[in-house]
């Protein structure tokens, strides 16, 4: 995987995880034990890379020249969270209140749905190896973010206040380079 496709995972876990953030941060405030929180985001997201390496695969069974349309699922995804976002605001008093790994797995999948559905084109498209490496590394940079945004307030609003600007857009321009890479 070279230097560029690395980036690009990296962009790509970023932008479909802005959220898991505000999400982590939450539970550290809240008290539950790291350990706790590191193993079930990393059960939530094994789920979901195993989800979408899943469905990926099974896409390779299509013809090439569909699988620039399977761009569609993110654009999808990010028309309806800019939509959701502008019909409603955050709420940061919506966090969790499970504190066992197996909530914080549960969260952090049924929190994952759009980015399986981001995640099967790209897959199915460029490969799966190297970018689920490279998301299994950021797991754990992900979790460390999160502990650091839940010692600081600022860091807290700020996230809160963005990360509903800042997926649709990513989630919206993934769609389209996936349509235009065809």
């Amino acid at each position: 995987m070279d230097l560029a496709a690395v980036g690009r995972a990296v962009g790509l876990f970023a932008a479909t995880n802005v959220d898991d953030v505000v999400l982590l941060a939450l539970f550290f405030a809240r008290g539950v034990r790291p350990w706790k929180v590191v193993l079930g985001q990393y059960l939530g997201f094994g789920a979901i890379l195993a989800i979408a390496v899943a469905t990926a695969l099974s896409a390779s069974f299509l013809p090439p020249a569909v699988l620039p349309w399977l761009g569609v699922v993110p654009l999808a995804l990010g028309l309806r969270a800019a939509w959701q976002a502008w019909r409603t605001s955050s709420d940061p008093d919506t966090a969790p209140t499970a504190v066992g790994v197996w909530s914080v797995a549960a969260v952090t999948l049924a929190n994952g749905g759009d980015n399986i559905g981001v995640y099967v084109p790209v897959f199915a498209t460029t490969g799966i190896t190297g970018y689920a490496v490279v998301f299994l590394l950021l797991v754990a940079v992900w979790c460390a973010l999160g502990h650091f945004v839940a010692t600081r307030p600022a860091a807290t609003h700020l996230l809160t206040r963005w990360g509903h600007v800042l997926l649709p857009a990513v989630l919206i321009l993934i769609g389209v380079l996936i349509l235009t890479s065809g």
